[in-house]
């Protein structure tokens, strides 16, 4: 439970001990970090090479009974549709929506050239997901302009290459460059100046804090806490007692400290993916529809940056905070989605089987990365170049007839 607190209705009210009113110095005050995310990806991609498609409500995803949301374009979120969302409650919102299949290779391709502009402007890219990334342009100012002039730079060079729109956020750390890529997308330029910081953060709500769902938020507001304002001012040992472990991070990100660096996936240790849920995920194949999706990008990614991994890490959120993780070793080092994907299903279906519970965040992360894999037997070797070849068929095939037409793996669990 949460212990009940005074309401803060800005951020001029009395702050507690542990908060000075000002904010912290962060390790690197003159950083500038951009975060580049492509409006409605998916969708937008449909829209531009279906001219017929543009301004109308679209699914992006597999039409079956129990599939998932990919992307729902700006069309169809005014009827409430959104990702991660299982497409038959999605169908009901918005009748008139038009389901179209994924085209994954299209969608890296497009990826692809995106990363390749933005390495233009810096080598510290990370990528975050196939449709968004972080950039450090901390160094590139000397050549190329501030941060504003650079995002500005960046955006139209998408615009006239990929006929496709983002919004970038400026900022000095990656909470607040994501925070500000999102709070006017889309086809929008923010930028977030350390001076701005108190500004800008204190009247927002509290669920804009990156790990603060409806149901804690909820909770929070029956307290009244409800702007990152009140928030802001609990004590450190307050977040530690109601959000374990993640009570640092929550109560840092609330004063705009955030330290983590902009790591290339070819400096990465690990390459992951996760996804936040609007509202508690309760159904499992919901779970493995994702977590396939999350392997897919994954497994892109290692190869693009011709990695391999040795081993597999499932995460899981749940509505108390309560973290958790599972992992396995691989028989040899891989960047086979076929081979990544049933570790993570095995790792999934043993955590369902012993303790299911809805879930508010799930994620996959390739591990122990290396160059190079280990030595193959000769059948070994032969499994290992047919599941390459499986990896980029399925790709095509999917490009031409549509996601249903072949699927990588069967979702459904062992019986």
């Amino acid at each position: 439970m949460f212990a009940a607190s005074p309401t803060l209705s800005n951020c001029g009210s009395k702050p507690s001990d542990d908060f000075d009113g000002k904010i912290r110095p962060m390790a690197s005050p003159d950083r500038v970090i951009a975060h580049i995310d492509m409006d409605a990806f998916f969708a937008s991609v449909e829209q531009l090479d279906n001219p017929g498609l543009r301004d109308k409500p679209i699914l992006v995803g597999h039409d079956g009974p129990r599939s998932v949301v990919t992307t729902a374009s700006y069309e169809a979120r005014p009827f409430g549709c959104r990702s991660a969302m299982p497409m038959a409650v999605a169908r009901r919102l918005c009748p008139q929506a038009i389901v179209v299949p994924m085209r994954g290779w299209r969608y890296r391709e497009l990826s692809k050239q995106m990363l390749a502009i933005l390495c233009d402007f810096s080598p510290l890219v990370e990528p975050v997901s196939i449709d968004e990334a972080y950039v450090d342009l901390t160094a590139s100012q000397r050549l190329l302009g501030d941060g504003p002039t650079i995002g500005a730079a960046i955006r139209q060079r998408i615009k006239n290459e990929l006929q496709l729109t983002a919004s970038v956020g400026i900022a000095p750390n990656k909470f607040l460059a994501k925070l500000a890529s999102d709070l006017k997308k889309p086809d929008s330029l923010m930028v977030i100046n350390t001076s701005d910081i108190d500004t800008v953060l204190c009247p927002l709500p509290i669920s804009r804090i990156w790990g603060i769902g409806p149901r804690t938020t909820a909770k929070l507001e029956a307290i009244n806490l409800r702007s990152i304002a009140d928030l802001r001012r609990m004590p450190l040992d307050w977040f530690v007692g109601h959000f374990g472990i993640d009570g640092q991070r929550l109560h840092n990100l609330t004063l705009g400290i955030d330290d983590r660096p902009v790591t290339p996936d070819e400096q990465a240790r690990s390459i992951s993916h996760e996804h936040t849920f609007s509202q508690n995920a309760i159904e499992a194949q919901i779970m493995r529809s994702l977590l396939l999706e999350q392997v897919e990008n994954v497994t892109w990614r290692l190869r693009r940056s011709g990695l391999k991994a040795q081993s597999v890490r499932l995460k899981l959120r749940f509505d108390d905070f309560k973290t958790i993780s599972r992992s396995t070793a691989l028989e040899t080092a891989t960047d086979s989605t076929d081979t990544i994907w049933k570790a993570a299903l095995n790792l999934f279906d043993t955590w369902a089987r012993q303790s299911f519970q809805p879930v508010r965040l799930i994620g996959i992360t390739a591990a122990s990365l290396v160059s190079g894999g280990g030595q193959l037997g000769l059948f070994d070797q032969q499994t290992n170049q047919r599941q390459s070849r499986i990896d980029h068929v399925v790709d095509k095939i999917n490009g031409r007839f549509g996601k249903s037409s072949i699927h990588r793996a069967r979702i459904e669990p062992d019986s």
